[in-house]
């Protein structure tokens, strides 16, 4: 937020206005999102935002790339869990609970904005290399197509973020993570896993 005072130069608070500017973008995505809407969010003139991000676009980068930092963080928590079940139940369950938290906007940014494809894509990356951890492990059948799979799980996390848009609540995303965690193929011989 900028705060100007008479005689004093203003300042600049930057995580603020960044995470006031990521809610206005998640809340309607980048082309509902108009300067107008984020300059009265944000308590600032249209001057002070250009001149503290240079344009609606440099802003919006900077305001997904600190939402996306975040997701990934999440991401590297879960995927470090000892078994891959347990990694993708977590991201489900993760995914679930934060999709419908009363104190954000619904849904998810990363997965529902057009302009994000590439930071989608290194989510199902990181998906599918957990899973095929899980398949060297033989925590997975041998031969699972891992970036199939991958891009299945994508798919569910995308779905459960339209899902929370439309007003579908924690238990029916938790439905949803749990018919997807059913989706993983099972090791040829589930005894070998401890």
């Amino acid at each position: 937020m900028l705060v100007a005072m008479a005689g004093r130069p203003r300042s600049f608070d930057r995580d603020a206005a960044l995470a006031v500017a990521v809610e206005e973008f998640w809340r309607a995505g980048y082309e509902e999102t108009s300067v107008a809407t984020l300059t009265a969010a944000m308590g600032v003139t249209p001057p002070s935002l250009y001149a503290a991000f240079g344009d609606k676009q440099r802003l919006f980068e900077e305001a997904s790339e600190a939402y996306f930092q975040r997701t990934c963080e999440g991401i590297e928590v879960a995927t470090a869990l000892p078994t891959v079940r347990e990694a993708v139940a977590r991201v489900l369950e993760d995914t679930a609970r934060a999709h419908t938290d009363p104190a954000t906007p619904a849904g998810c940014l990363m997965l529902t904005e057009p302009r994000l494809a590439a930071q989608r894509e290194v989510v199902r990356r990181r998906l599918g290399d957990r899973l095929a951890d899980g398949v060297r492990d033989g925590e997975l059948a041998a031969g699972t197509d891992t970036d199939r799979l991958a891009t299945f799980l994508l798919a569910v996390l995308r779905g459960m973020s339209g899902c929370a848009r439309d007003g579908g609540g924690t238990d029916d995303l938790l439905g949803i993570a749990e018919t997807a965690l059913a989706a993983l193929p099972a090791p040829a011989n589930p005894l070998d896993i401890a």
